[in-house]
Parts: structure tokens; sequence; C-alpha cells
């Protein structure tokens, strides 16, 4: 039997702050920066939301729309840079508030910002393999960014959820292909409060060689062309970076336009690509394809194909767009956004 998604769920946090409200406290022109990284506001998270609360929100709403019975999941992988205990797992917590325990293999994974799209690899394999019959994948952030550095306006929080399983199938799985080497553009050491970067080095030899090579690796695999797409998500630091990308690969930019959370809700990291791929999936028509392309610094790209089946009319009723989710907000300033994020320290 084919192996696909059955169903899915995007949460954001409600808190939005917007980038001409960060750019006015060090003194920057906001109109320009969000002209250039086509982003206008990012999610913050309330004092008591993190990767674990994301996680249980957007998989609940997974799960609903799968319609799947509990004892079906036989797996929940959450993968995310921000897990909120060095050791002691999130997936177990999350696991439990579904009601999926005690049967069932939980794990944390971390790969920067493709974390979540591997554990949607190793979950499609087990189901796949006959070893379960469903699973669930999660990939959410609360990202940080260092107070003045140019990850700040696009830091965000959010994240998605994916039921994969043979039954009620949404989007049949086509295939999947990846793309590593070790390209130190972005990193947190142990301990380390905000992550460094490489600047533009993460650019050219860092997110467009592994998004743009996963992509062509995966249309040579499976045959196809970049005009086989109907939509696209890729990996969304920013809002400029997967235009480019599509643009490299002659992807009409309507194709991928769609995605850009971003846009709304900010770089949710872990869960950035796959919040963008929910929401192709809330406006595609049954038949279409599409292509899904993660990026994790350090670096790595998975790129999946899918198939959008006709069932995907009848669980829309089941879920949340994430339009809604992206709509239901309230704006902070950077004093309370800066307090909610620990940016002040009192020792």
């Amino acid at each position: 039997m084919q192996t696909g998604i059955a169903g899915y769920g995007v949460y954001a946090p409600m808190n939005r702050i917007t980038v001409d409200e960060i750019a006015g406290v060090w003194g920057e022109d906001g109109v320009s920066k969000s002209r250039g990284l086509n982003v206008f506001e990012k999610s913050v998270p309330d004092p008591d939301e993190d990767t674990i609360t994301i996680s249980v929100e957007a998989a609940r709403i997974a799960m609903k729309m799968s319609r799947l019975a509990r004892e079906k999941i036989g797996a929940v992988y959450v993968g995310s840079e921000s897990h909120p205990f060095a050791v002691y797992p999130s997936a177990v917590h999350v696991a439990e508030a579904l009601g999926v325990t005690p049967h069932v293999t939980a794990a944390d994974l971390e790969f920067a910002c493709k974390a979540g799209t591997a554990g949607m690899q190793m979950v499609f394999g087990l189901v796949a393999g006959n070893i379960i019959d469903a699973g669930i994948a999660i990939g959410a952030d609360t990202s940080q960014g260092r107070p003045g550095d140019p990850l700040e306006y696009t830091a965000g929080a959010g994240g998605a959820a994916f039921v994969i399983g043979k039954d009620n199938l949404v989007a049949e799985l086509e295939g999947t292909y990846s793309f590593t080497t070790d390209t130190p553009d972005f990193w947190r050491r142990e301990g380390a409060m905000y992550p460094s970067h490489g600047s533009r080095f993460t650019g050219a030899p860092a997110y467009f060689r592994h998004v743009i090579n996963a992509a062509n690796g995966l249309m040579e695999k499976l045959g196809l062309t970049i005009n086989d797409f109907d939509r696209a998500s890729f990996h969304q630091p920013n809002g400029a970076f997967p235009l480019k990308a599509a643009k490299i690969l002659g992807l009409p930019l309507e194709k991928i336009e769609d995605s850009l959370a971003v846009k709304y809700i900010g770089n949710t990291y872990s869960g950035a690509s796959i919040v963008g791929f929910a929401r192709q999936l809330d406006l595609a028509k049954p038949g279409e394809r599409i292509l899904l392309v993660s990026y994790g610094s350090g670096a790595g790209s998975d790129a999946f194909s899918f198939i959008v089946t006709d069932a995907i009319e009848d669980a829309r009723k089941h879920g949340v767009p994430v339009d809604k989710m992206i709509s239901r907000k309230r704006y902070i300033n950077y004093a309370t956004y800066a307090r909610y994020r620990g940016k002040i320290r009192m020792k």
C-alpha cells in the first residue's frame, strides 16, 4: 500500500512583533528591512509556550484531521533546535499529551532547521516497512536571535505536525532524496544563549547549494522536471531565499508564493519548510504534485515529492487552516518581546 500523509496541523503563537518595531530599537530602516527580507512580522511565544506545547497543539490538529485511532500511532518524533530540556525528551511529553503512550517509540531529533523533515523520513520508513501502522513527525521551534543581530528580525516560533500512514491519505509520497555536507554556516555551542552564523556564507555555499542539489537529485531519481510540480515549499529563513531558489530551479514564483508563511510568523526553524508545505496542502487541488525541500544548517536538505489525493477536500473539514493560525494575533512592543524571550538578564 502507498504511504503518505493522513493529517497535518500547524500551530503558531498569537503574539507578533513587527520588523519595523525591532528596527526602531536599533535605529535601522524598518521598511528597507521588510522589503529586503520579505518579512513583515514574526510570532513570539508566551512565557508558558515552548517546543512541547507547540508540538502538542499542532499534533492534535493533525490527529483530528487524520481520523486515525490513537492506538494506530506507533511513533512520535519531535525535531527541534530549542527543546526545553537538555536531557528529558520532548517527544515523550508530546506522546503522553496525545494519549498514544505507552506502546510507542519516541525520540527527539536535531539537525538545525531540517529536524522535522528528518522525522518525516524516519516515520515514512517505519510505515513502509510495516513496523508500525502510523506515526507522527513534528518540527517545532521557539527560535532565538541575539539582540541587534540580523536573525532577530526573522527568528519566530511555531511548528507543524504530520500523521503518516497508509489509510485516509491526503497526500501520497512519491519519493524522497537528501543532500548532506559538512558546511559550518550556523551553530550554537552547549550553554550558549544565542546562535552564531557565518553571515553571507549562509547563502550560496550553504542554503542554495543544498536546496538546489536536493531538489535536482529528487527529480533525477523520480524522472521528473521542475515543470511537473504545481506547488512547492522550500525552507524559509526569510521570504527572499525561497524565491531566489525557485528562480535558480526555473520554478515560476507563483508556485511557491503561497508557501511563504515566514512573512507573517517568521522563520520557525524546524517548522519553516513544513509550515509552508501545510499551507500549500490547504490550497492544493486533488492530483497536484507538491515539491518540499527543507534545509538544516551544518548542513543538509531533504526533498520530497507528494501527490495530493481526492481525500484532501473532505479532510480539510476536520483540520485548522494555516491562514487561521496566521490571522489570530496580537501585537506586542520590543520591551514585552524582550521580557518574554529572556533577553533581559538580571544577573
